[in-house]
């Protein structure tokens, strides 16, 4: 064992019981939180505005504090975004992530000096609770490869722009330089294929440990990988044996990914988004990811079925149930506030507090009052792959709502890597799923208002031409797992 693996493993010991000193009293630590966010923020303008110096508690906040997103935000965000200090959050951001907006063009999220550590301690922290609970610390001598956006940034009135991951290149620790890879020229390149075809030529002959990134952009360069060195990847890399993954749920990849690899590999997720790293998984043998609790912070928590009613009820984290689909909504060091950043999250366990991202709060089907949601979809699809040799590359579902004979349905739009024999048989494993997962979705069948989902079969590379098609190849970009509308479905029509 290497002196490097030897730290590694002492220093995941301190930083475990750093981590179980505020998971374990995640109240209190909330509520430390809370007053130094709005302590520190009392003085700027939107302080003033809402009459922090009078917040005591979390029932003051709801009372001057409304739930925003971006749009909402904007007043002020745009001050920020012109140069102004004191205006969100103290002084003048570090960074802009920009990331894409919904109708008014881009959306620039501050990173702030008192937010952005928070970005890299919470991903360390992952990799070093791995290390300390499994006893696995030989890949800290290999090499690691983060397959993420370009580093270079535009400069706005005097702060810097650009992608969050490629913002946070700029603090990989001096003891992973060495090992970190692509290079900063290969890292910098701007399209996605060219890029992931140097990947692969500075890598292919390395000893790699570690790979992260999207599962569906890895999934890219693990297949050219293949195609130039006519292996599985696990045996062009015989040392690897740690994927690290976020953005998307990794289960609908699984197979497809063991079957490139040849092996099975230890994954750990992550929950990081450029409003905040919210969540990371800390054990191999527990179901969900740690909320990070002590990262400049604060959740509130609304019901999902209730978030769209006049006057929806905000609670903190001392209220949340196991099991309830919830909006998250965050207040951060940041100077976000009561910020809905469009995810929706269940709690799998309240001691302590982990959490499953099931979905986005407009990433939905209800277009018949179904109300059925990403984690359904995705649980459906690993149920009917589950226990046969059915790979899938990627999939989507729309509702269809104008069929040319029949009832309407859920259309699944699926491009497969090893397609099932009844097309059919495969399309009835997935609604059983759903009807048993969701009453509305089964009482719409029952009540002979839906006909069985469909299956609709894509064409290989079809879901990567349509992602460049509308410039979304790579980096960041997610393809939605389902939507309420057939935009995306329409558009998919000449890759079927």
């Amino acid at each position: 064992m290497s002196l490097k693996s030897i730290a590694a493993k002492v220093f995941a010991n301190n930083i475990k019981r750093k981590v179980q000193k505020w998971a374990n009293n995640p109240i209190a630590t909330q509520e430390k939180v809370f007053k130094e966010l709005i302590s520190e923020a009392t003085g700027t303008v939107f302080g003033q505005d809402h009459d922090f110096i009078s917040i005591n508690n979390h029932a003051d906040f709801i009372k001057r504090v409304p739930i925003r997103d971006y749009e909402a935000l904007r007043p002020y965000a745009d001050r920020v975004v012109d140069g102004e200090e004191n205006i969100l959050w103290k002084g003048k951001p570090l960074y802009f992530a920009k990331t894409s907006g919904t109708t008014s063009g881009a959306k620039y999220i501050p990173l702030t000096k008192a937010s952005m550590p928070s970005h890299i301690q919470a991903a360390r922290n992952a990799i070093l609770l791995y290390i300390a609970e499994t006893g696995n610390a030989k890949f800290v001598d290999g090499k690691m490869i983060f397959l993420q956006g370009s580093p270079e940034m535009d400069e706005k009135n005097g702060i810097k722009v650009g992608r969050l991951s490629g913002i946070v290149a700029h603090y990989v620790p001096n003891y992973l330089q060495k090992n970190r890879m692509p290079s900063w020229e290969t890292n910098c390149i701007e399209d996605w294929e060219t890029k992931v075809d140097a990947i692969v030529e500075e890598t292919i002959s390395e000893n790699m440990t570690v790979i992260s990134g999207i599962p569906s952009w890895v999934q890219m360069y693990f297949e050219r990988l293949q195609d130039r060195g006519g292996k599985k990847v696990g045996e062009i890399f015989k040392n690897f044996n740690l994927f690290i993954y976020g953005g998307v749920n990794y289960e609908p990849y699984r197979a497809k990914f063991e079957n490139l690899i040849g092996r099975k590999v230890d994954s750990i997720e992550l929950y990081p988004a450029s409003e905040g790293f919210f969540a990371f998984q800390d054990s191999q043998q527990e179901k969900g990811m740690l909320l990070q609790l002590d990262s400049g912070i604060f959740y509130e928590f609304v019901k999902a079925d209730e978030f769209f009613d006049e006057n929806p009820k905000r609670i903190t984290l001392k209220d949340v149930e196991v099991g309830v689909n919830y909006v998250m909504i965050i207040s951060t060091n940041a100077g976000l506030w009561a910020y809905n950043i469009g995810d929706t999250v269940e709690f799998v366990s309240t001691m302590p507090y982990r959490v499953v991202v099931s979905g986005r709060i407009k990433h939905f089907i209800s277009a018949f009052g179904e109300h059925v949601i990403g984690k359904e979809v995705e649980q459906a699809m690993n149920e009917a792959i589950q226990g046969t040799d059915v790979r899938i590359n990627e999939f989507t579902v729309a509702p269809q709502i104008n069929p040319a004979k029949g009832l309407p349905y859920h259309e699944w739009f699926v491009e497969f890597e090893n397609a099932p024999e009844d097309l059919e048989k495969f399309a009835l494993k997935i609604d059983q799923s759903l009807q048993q997962q969701n009453s509305y979705y089964f009482d719409l069948i029952d009540g002979k208002v839906l006909q069985t989902l469909k299956v609709t079969s894509v064409k290989n590379k079809g879901f990567k031409m349509y992602m460049k098609s509308i410039g979304k190849l790579g980096g960041q970009n997610k393809l939605p797992r389902l939507s309420n509308d057939r935009k995306i479905a329409d558009a998919l029509e000449s890759h079927i």
